[in-house]
């Protein structure tokens, strides 16, 4: 082989040798690229906290109480039954007052829209309640409410269409647009209504105009345009004399706890199968409901039992064999469920009745209105699994009263009439308004406030 081709195949293979390493090298290069971490381009989004600025605080009361059938030539007429007294109170004074039309109700007095304007970015805490006494002779007793929220669903569980009653379904639009409301009948038979309610309007029907034909009804009140407030006036007749009046505030929604405080059974001359009554529905679902009863004071049931439910029917039970006293009825299910109880102090002439609602959870400082009623007092429920302690200040006279409720306890607390109460709980609790004398029952649920507003985040 001569000199130059020996150099050139010398040559030939150190290019190959080396573009075989350089080769290698590349392949390690990737290999290692592939498992290692990339340097990563990007942006965080521009981002900012905002407290929305809170609404303020609005009550609609109910006015005047309301009589039908009266006048025989038209027995669907309502006519005024009596007014009612009112108790106001807020952190920063009275709240201001506008009056709504009453146009189905001649005569009538006023019904109220309050409300407490933001001050600042604060609103400051209001409440209200209205009561009443009458003594005609087809409206007798004591029935009181709060001024309440007004809602696009709630529901009314309670009245009859029994012989003898006459309740009242009251639907109350305090905003500037008509509001178009759906009410809807669970019971033995189902029905459907709409009612048109106009702007800064009330209006009312029959219940019976709804829920014929059902003696323990259920009633959705579904709401667009505006919410309203609903509110159910019931009264009862037995053997030609009245026998008690009630009005029962609609409640926001079906739930799996409901906690029905202000209780109150009473002596009864023979069965006592009426003076307690439970009515509970689970709309749409089947339902296994677990009912126990504390008495004020304790945390050991004195009943306990479970209530089977179909979908969409409405079910009552009786919680007959208590003594006399104060309870708790604590309800539990499995699928949402909407309760209430009626319970009565006794039969014909001389005898009330009032629909006791469940209470809210508690857990910030909330207001509640005392009205004018006999004897008042607060039963304050603790639910929970830890004590709570309550401070119990009248605004008034700015004098706190300190109690520790046990957990899973319930303690009763007197108050004054005519009174606005600040409430103030180191854990959650429920609350509720009790009036008791012969003939005169009232229970008023203590509503949690709406809460402060929450702050959102904001991407631009």
């Amino acid at each position: 082989m001569s000199g130059s081709r020996a150099f050139r195949v010398a040559a030939t293979s150190a290019r190959v040798v080396t573009g075989l390493v350089v080769i290698a090298a590349c392949v390690v290069g990737v290999a290692a690229a592939v498992h290692a971490p990339w340097p990563i381009i990007g942006h965080d989004p521009a981002q900012v906290e905002v407290t929305p600025l809170p609404g303020d605080n609005i009550l609609v009361c109910n006015g005047d109480m309301r009589a039908l059938g009266r006048d025989a030539a038209d027995p669907l007429s309502m006519v005024s039954a009596g007014r009612p007294g009112i108790t106001t109170g807020g952190t920063s004074g009275d709240p201001s007052s506008v009056p709504l039309a009453v146009p189905d109700l001649p005569g009538a007095g006023e019904v109220r829209v309050l409300t407490g304007a933001v001050e600042g970015r604060s609103a400051p805490l209001i409440a209200a309640s209205e009561s009443a006494t009458l003594a005609a002779d087809d409206l007798a007793g004591y029935a009181a409410a709060a001024c309440g929220t007004p809602r696009l669903d709630s529901w009314l569980v309670g009245g009859s269409t029994d012989t003898g009653t006459e309740d009242i379904v009251i639907l109350t639009n305090a905003a500037e647009v008509p509001s178009t409301v759906t009410l809807t009948v669970y019971g033995e038979t189902r029905g459907t209504r709409t009612v048109v309610v106009p702007a800064r309007t009330q209006v009312a029907l029959p219940l019976t105009s709804v829920a014929a034909g059902t003696a323990a009804p259920v009633v959705r009140v579904e709401a667009t345009g505006a919410p309203v407030r609903a509110v159910l006036q019931s009264s009862l007749v037995q053997v030609l004399d009245p026998a008690g009046i009630d009005l029962q505030d609609a409640v926001p929604g079906p739930q799996q706890r409901l906690v029905l405080s202000g209780v109150q059974v009473f002596a009864a001359n023979g069965d006592d199968a009426e003076m307690a009554v439970l009515r509970v529905l689970s709309p749409g679902a089947d339902a296994r409901v677990q009912v126990r009863v504390t008495p004020e004071g304790s945390s050991s049931a004195v009943d306990e039992f479970t209530v089977p439910l179909e979908p969409d029917m409405p079910a009552q039970v009786s919680l007959s064999g208590l003594e006399p006293g104060a309870y708790t009825v604590d309800v539990v299910a499995d699928a949402p469920v909407v309760a209430a109880l009626r319970q009565q102090d006794g039969f014909g002439q001389g005898s009330d009745f009032a629909w006791v609602t469940p209470a809210p959870e508690i857990d910030d400082d909330v207001l509640f209105a005392v009205p004018s009623g006999p004897s008042p007092r607060v039963q304050v429920v603790n639910a929970s699994d830890q004590d709570a302690t309550v401070t119990l200040e009248a605004l008034d006279s700015g004098q706190p009263e300190e109690v520790t409720v046990a957990a899973g306890q319930s303690v009763g607390l007197d108050v004054d009439a005519r009174e606005t109460y600040l409430l103030r709980t180191t854990a959650p609790i429920h609350a509720t308004v009790t009036f008791t004398a012969p003939g005169a029952l009232a229970v008023l649920p203590v509503q949690a406030n709406a809460g402060v507003e929450k702050a959102i985040t904001v991407y631009p």
